[in-house]
């Protein structure tokens, strides 16, 4: 893992501070609390109170039925502000049923928020 210069500085200044007033195993303690919050993604908390305020379910395509087609999709998407899908980024799935998740995708709604939040969806396909 990898810290900027500022984390390490805020790093090492409270590691310093806590072994001052508590004693070093008190600021070590601290010290891995502090690198297991940093390796959390910024928005983390954010994510988990995202409400969805629409959701529709992804239509099951004719061709992928007829061909007994099934599987997982699993999408990242990056939520606006105004609870509109800015950006998604497929990680997984089969074409056929990924152009269904993207069609639908556009017609999510979050409740809106005071920044971007990012969250990673997986959406079953099994006829």
């Amino acid at each position: 893992m990898t810290f900027s210069p500022s984390e390490t500085r805020v790093l090492k200044e409270t590691n310093q501070l806590v072994k001052n007033t508590l004693g070093s195993f008190a600021g070590i303690f601290l010290s891995i609390l502090f690198v297991i919050l940093l390796s959390y993604p910024a928005n983390l908390s954010a994510q988990e109170g995202r409400k969805v305020l629409s959701s529709p379910t992804p239509v099951y395509p004719e061709d992928a039925k007829k061909f007994g087609l099934r599987g997982v999709v699993k999408v990242q998407v990056v939520v606006a502000p105004d609870g509109t899908i800015k950006d998604t980024k497929v990680i997984g799935g089969h074409p056929m049923l990924v152009v269904a998740v993207q069609n639908t995708l556009k017609k999510w709604k979050y409740v809106p928020a005071s920044s971007e939040t990012t969250t990673i969806l997986e959406f079953n396909f099994h006829p």
